[in-house]
């Protein structure tokens, strides 16, 4: 009879350990982002925040000729997000065609200004380029903004794709771009029309750090720039993350290591990213875009968010992307 009894208190023991961690995968699972962040295959994205609200603006991953939109996410706490869609097309912008890649965003009195690439120009023969469009909302619809594209050839060598817009604490703004292995620097007029010549009369400055390939990003943190980048090819294993630190916007960046790379557990490809800070706990995310293990198609790509952290003397530590993301953090 005791042993029955033993058996039975062992079984409902376990019965009760079981729901536990049932109940705290659930919870956890709750409170975590999980990744990837959204359905679909978007790649390149960039993360931002607008007022109480986190932001991402991906690329739309798939056949060129059929990258003709941009949707983008909206998200409150970095785990529930809303889509809207197509708030830009090549509809609004008439010398789009295809290609659509890599926006960024940023607000400028009261209005949104949206950068992207198009048509992935191989040579200065051909029409395309970096565009600007603007809205008054960050859902959109975006317009085109000065009706042709704001770089539309090659200098230093750098195709014109995958740009990104910093403002500086004195209120510069500035364009960081290039493909092939090039990265220019340009500072934006005002109206972002056009740019303002450096003191020595050039327009775009090479700053490629060593092993740079593409998807230039850049922040600021205790006085000191942060460029990242990504290198490697974008349908291979070796495509990863790695960054810079300088005293000035305009370098010179010497690479000190790679931060962000694929997991063979988990996926791979992992790169092209943005970071964003959390206001009021110093917290970086990083947003990147990585392949599922099942897939060999380069444009299945979905977009995932990890945690970035610093060590003491403000080097990246290593990233460890997750299947569980971060967790909900409201702003």
């Amino acid at each position: 009879m005791q042993t029955k009894l033993h058996t039975a208190f062992i079984f409902a023991l376990n019965i009760l350990l079981l729901q536990s961690v049932v109940a705290q995968n659930e919870n956890k699972s709750r409170n975590m982002s999980g990744n990837p962040l959204f359905p679909g295959w978007y790649a390149d994205p960039e993360a931002i925040i607008f007022g109480k609200q986190y932001w991402i603006y991906p690329t739309y991953s798939a056949p060129y000729d059929k990258q003709v939109f941009f949707d983008a996410f909206s998200s409150r706490d970095l785990k529930t997000w809303t889509k809207h869609s197509r708030i830009l097309d090549t509809s609004a912008i008439k010398w789009a065609r295809r290609a659509v890649w890599a926006p960024s965003i940023i607000e400028k009195d009261n209005r949104y200004f949206l950068f992207f690439g198009a048509n992935d120009i191989q040579s200065n023969q051909e029409y395309g380029g970096i565009g600007v469009a603007v809205a008054d909302n960050p859902a959109g619809p975006f317009k085109d903004h000065i009706g042709k594209p704001l770089i539309d050839r090659f200098h230093n060598g750098a195709q014109p794709i995958d740009q990104f817009v910093f403002r500086d604490d004195d209120g510069q703004y500035y364009l960081y771009y290039g493909g092939w292995r090039h990265c220019n620097i340009a500072k934006l007029n005002p109206d972002f029309t056009g740019f303002i010549p450096f003191d020595d009369g050039t327009t775009f400055k090479e700053i490629t750090p060593e092993k740079y390939v593409e998807g230039p990003f850049v922040f600021k943190r205790n006085g000191k720039y942060y460029f990242m980048w990504s290198e490697g090819g974008w349908t291979g294993p070796d495509y990863s993350v790695a960054y810079a630190i300088a005293d000035s916007p305009m370098g010179p960046f010497k690479r000190i290591g790679k931060i962000l790379q694929q997991d063979p557990a988990i996926a791979n490809g992992a790169g092209h990213h943005s970071v964003i800070r959390h206001p009021k706990t110093d917290q970086h995310y990083i947003i990147y875009h990585r392949r599922p293990l099942t897939e060999k198609d380069g444009n299945s790509r979905e977009t995932c968010i990890d945690l970035m952290r610093f060590d003491e003397n403000g080097f990246i530590l290593p990233v460890k992307i997750t299947k569980e993301g971060v967790k909900k953090s409201r702003l």
